[in-house]
């Protein structure tokens, strides 16, 4: 195990911000820290980094206890959401400055440096001034520094956060592609799902300096361990109800739950792809209230009478109009009972 949280405290005016946490980073594995602000997952990032003590607990690295271990004798790459590049220094200057500071010969810089560039897409790029780069490139060039001392650690806060949607979406690609040629092990941080979920091999979801959840993107995604997982990764059909052998009472009525769902007074999770529409006098009678459309579906909001509004996805030449009329069934596929 590469990395090792052991109870990991920091507190703020007697608050815990990161609350005795206990998390694992195996070598060559990618692992996004999610969470909403306050959450914990930057202190977590620069308790790692040694950036801030702890107060109690342990931050292990290769085995080795790294407490009194300064930041610069750690041996991890750090690589801050405003990228915090120097910008009276060109390109190359910028991606060189691990190297000279840890006295790498000149030569061996240039060739370290040209190598870099190469590898994030900019060759050629190294006498360039940085004020002169578009924001995607910034990034690159910041990933580019990162990397240069070889790390054994490469840790990302917030990495695209600054970045346009489209510009996200293509670099996050690139990079997982990126990590996997290189062998790279990589602790991010980030609010955004989509973001995290595409470079990921493991999602750690967060919540008051606590670990919520951790596992792959496709466990996290198909059963969130609470409500609150459940809710920050979008879901907003999420309601308290009693489950029997079969159906769920509901404040929508009898709702089906998959086989061997726990019984009881339990959270139910409704995908949106769980809410069909039927014809308004069958099924859970709504009007449609809002429709936005997501590119590969319309997501509808649906009012029922005297229930929770529900979100339903719907394709785009089928999706009714808002004010609309519809019948609501659900399919048991897509219900999760949550522990």
């Amino acid at each position: 195990m590469l990395l090792a949280l052991q109870g990991a405290t920091v507190r703020f005016g007697g608050r815990a911000v990161l609350d005795a946490v206990d998390l694992e980073v195996a070598e060559h594995e990618i692992v996004c820290v999610l969470g909403p602000s306050g959450s914990g997952k930057s202190t977590l990032l620069r308790a790692v980094a040694g950036l801030q003590p702890l107060d109690a607990g342990r931050v292990v690295l290769d085995g080795r206890n790294q407490a009194g271990v300064p930041a610069h004798r750690r041996g991890v790459g750090l690589m801050f959401q405003d990228h915090q590049l120097f910008p009276q220094r060109d390109v190359a200057e910028n991606v060189a400055f691990g190297l000279r500071m840890r006295g790498e010969p000149k030569r061996q810089q240039v060739e370290r440096v040209q190598e870099l560039l190469d590898l994030v897409g900019l060759p050629g790029a190294g006498r360039r001034a940085v004020a002169a780069l578009s924001g995607g490139e910034q990034q690159r060039v910041a990933l580019a520094r990162a990397l240069a001392p070889n790390p054994r650690l490469l840790m990302l806060d917030e990495p695209l956060g600054q970045l346009d949607r489209s510009l996200r979406e293509r670099l996050v690609v690139e990079l997982k592609e990126l990590f996997g040629r290189l062998g790279t092990t990589v602790l991010a941080v980030t609010h955004d799902q989509g973001e995290a979920f595409a470079l990921a091999d493991r999602v750690v979801v967060m919540r008051d300096g606590r670990i919520a959840q951790s596992g792959t993107p496709l466990e996290v995604w198909q059963r969130p361990a609470d409500a609150f997982v459940a809710r920050f990764l979008g879901f907003e059909n999420v309601v308290e109800a009693t489950v029997g052998s079969e159906a769920a009472d509901t404040p929508w009525g009898k709702v089906p739950v998959p086989e061997k769902a726990p019984q009881g007074s339990r959270t139910l999770l409704v995908r949106p792809a769980g809410v069909r529409l039927v014809p308004a006098d069958t099924g859970l009678r709504c009007t449609v209230t809002a429709r936005t459309f997501k590119g590969t579906h319309v997501a509808l909001h649906l009012q029922p009478q005297d229930a929770p509004r529900l979100e339903a996805a719907c394709a785009l030449r089928a999706a009714p109009g808002v004010g609309d009329e519809v019948g609501v069934e659900f399919d048991a596929a897509e219900i999760v009972v949550l522990d």
